[in-house]
């Protein structure tokens, strides 16, 4: 990743499951589109990818849908690494695939980061006031962690000032005041809780051991109105999930959630005709990419 491989290259931490799940393995929740997409243009067959006997090769004439594999991961740059890292391992459960970091140099600066680059120019300012870090120079380095859950991998990166020890401190840059979801540009990380469990206690449970780790952000909304934080600590548990129950979300629960960095976090339970519904376009989809010579 860069051209100077100084860096650490540190290897899995502990595997409290012993297993790490395939990164990108299909599941509803993540890789699932609709059977309405699956038949749209983007995922028409050309004649090299549909036919049977396609030479080795053709897969780089396929329609550009056929050529993925499917979500790899999220990407969450952090301020405080170590904080992240404990909440999406120790709290949320995930294993740690691999951690890496101290990447600076020329390449892997241009490789990130060349399109802010440009626009500092272009605005006559220095790229540092609009938050494009030094890798170049190595004033600043990217450190990352690999963070695996059942169906996607999370990223953790953190951009550091140089003389600070790695996964210790805070980022090189400030973070941002506010992360409302209807930003645009805004991105969120949504789990899937699994089908038996109680939404509203799963909530109560993420909120309480967050706070017990000193986690301040880690804050859900609730269902009714609150015009406090002493109001939305007070909600009955009742408030803490949105139970769609009619037209085509039916059977889908969620909320939304600010994590340790106060980055949007959503949880989601699909049950009943929603929870078909997915299972119908992955299957879907899954005809579409066999067809395809996937």
């Amino acid at each position: 990743m860069s051209d100077d491989p100084a860096g650490g290259n540190g290897s899995a931490g502990t595997d409290r499951r012993n297993v790490l799940r395939a990164a990108g393995a299909a599941a509803i929740g993540g890789l699932a589109v609709t059977a309405k997409a699956a038949r749209s243009p983007a995922f028409a067959q050309t004649p090299a990818a549909a036919s049977p006997g396609a030479a080795a090769g053709s897969r780089d004439r396929a329609p550009l849908g056929a050529r993925l594999q499917g979500v790899q991961h999220f990407g969450l740059t952090v301020q405080n690494m170590d904080r992240a890292f404990e909440f999406y391992t120790e709290v949320l459960g995930g294993n740690e695939v691999m951690r890496d970091g101290d990447f600076r140099g020329e390449k892997i600066h241009n490789t990130l980061l060349t399109d802010q680059e440009i626009l500092a120019r272009e605005r006559g300012v220095n790229p540092r006031t609009i938050g494009v870090p030094d890798l170049r120079d190595g004033g600043q380095r990217l450190d990352v962690r690999f963070v695996q859950f059942d169906n996607v991998v999370i990223e953790l990166l953190q951009y550091r000032d140089a003389e600070q020890p790695m996964g210790s401190g805070d980022s090189w840059a400030e973070p941002r005041d506010h992360m409302s979801p209807a930003y645009p540009r805004s991105m969120h990380i949504c789990f899937y809780i699994r089908d038996d469990v109680d939404f509203d206690m799963f909530i109560r449970d993420l909120e309480a051991e967050s706070a017990l780790r000193g986690m301040t952000q880690v804050k859900a909304n609730r269902v009714i109105t609150v015009t406090s934080e002493q109001e939305r600590l007070a909600a009955p548990l009742d408030a803490n999930t949105n139970k769609i129950r009619e037209g085509q979300s039916n059977g889908w629960s969620l909320i939304y959630c600010k994590g340790p960095e106060g980055e949007q976090l959503e949880f989601v339970q699909a049950l009943g005709p929603v929870k078909q519904t997915f299972e119908d376009a992955m299957a879907a989809r899954r005809r579409m990419l066999a067809a395809a010579g996937g």
